[in-house]
């Protein structure tokens, strides 16, 4: 793998924790805890890409630690690999059934963990890959609808929970419509990479992301923004659209391409579901598109 894979260790022994960390510390980063509550606490708070999980501990085993991890949507697609003594088909079975990836028996081999672990790690590489390419939009290389979706569905649960505000705003170029009969649908294409890169310069800090909405249309999700805070972010979403400067002779507002922006924020108190986000931001893209476009109208 291109950089170290965080590898975190979850059995009771202390001679097992010191040799499984000497066996895979050289190609690794190596995390040990004792039992199965230190470990659900660890990954809420550091992210790992594999876990080592040992079946028999005291206070929760590892099969209770693996349903746990696979309930929690941040925590589900962590690969794991039990480690026991228990040689028993019917313990693997349970435990490949519950949803891990490897099973090894005690006492075990350092150089089968490692090439195992290894396998994983891979499979977990490639499927990491796949899960970001068909999150992609294939045009302007931002993230598509999918993503928007699953995490503006994170972002509100957290919003929630939090009590910090959750800012979604939705964009339109103007008159793209025009611009494509005008100028054809290969300077469309190039007319909404740009813009999307425009966008997505603007997203500063780290929660922050553009998408793509569908169409013409552009998607931000911003958590902690409040309203007067949100548009003055989407000033400088409109701001950096117009300094592209791209040319719009069929344009009804501007000789060059402008966006109409709509925004919405669980600040506002009118906010009980994310889908009412969305549905408030649409109606505030479409104020801003029905006064005149260029514009920007909060919810």
């Amino acid at each position: 793998m291109s950089k170290r894979a965080k590898v975190l260790v979850v059995d009771d022994d202390p001679l097992n924790r010191l040799v499984l960390e000497k066996t895979l510390k050289a190609e690794h980063d190596v995390f040990l805890v004792e039992n199965g509550e230190k470990a659900l606490t660890f990954v809420k708070t550091t992210q790992v890409d594999l876990i080592i999980l040992d079946v028999i501990m005291p206070g929760i085993d590892g099969y209770e630690v693996l349903v746990q991890l696979k309930e929690n949507p941040i925590t589900q697609a962590i690969p794991v690999i039990f480690i026991s003594a228990n040689h028993s088909h019917d313990d693997e079975a349970k435990g490949l059934e519950l949803g891990a990836m490897d099973y090894i028996t005690k006492p075990f081999s350092p150089s089968i963990v490692r090439v195992r672990v290894r396998n994983q790690l891979l499979i977990k590489q490639k499927n990491d890959l796949l899960e970001t390419l068909v999150s992609i939009d294939g045009l302007t290389e931002i993230p598509n609808r999918r993503y928007l979706d699953e995490n503006l569905s994170r972002e509100w649960r957290r919003s929630k929970r939090s009590g910090i505000p959750l800012t979604l705003i939705l964009m339109d170029i103007d008159y793209f419509k025009r611009y494509n009969d005008c100028y054809g649908h290969r300077a469309g294409d190039e007319c909404l990479k740009d813009v999307a890169q425009a966008l997505t310069a603007q997203c500063k800090r780290g929660g922050d992301f553009i998408a793509r909405y569908g169409g013409e249309e552009f998607a931000a999700v911003l958590p902690g923004l409040d309203k007067s805070e949100a548009k003055s972010f989407a000033n400088k979403l409109r701001n950096a659209v117009k300094s592209l400067c791209i040319k719009h002779k069929a344009s009804l507002n501007a000789d060059h391409i402008t966006i109409s922006i709509g925004i919405a924020t669980t600040e506002s108190g009118q906010v009980y579901t994310e889908q009412t986000l969305l549905e408030e931001a649409d109606l505030a893209l479409y104020a801003a598109k029905d006064t005149g476009r260029d514009k920007i109208i909060a919810r």
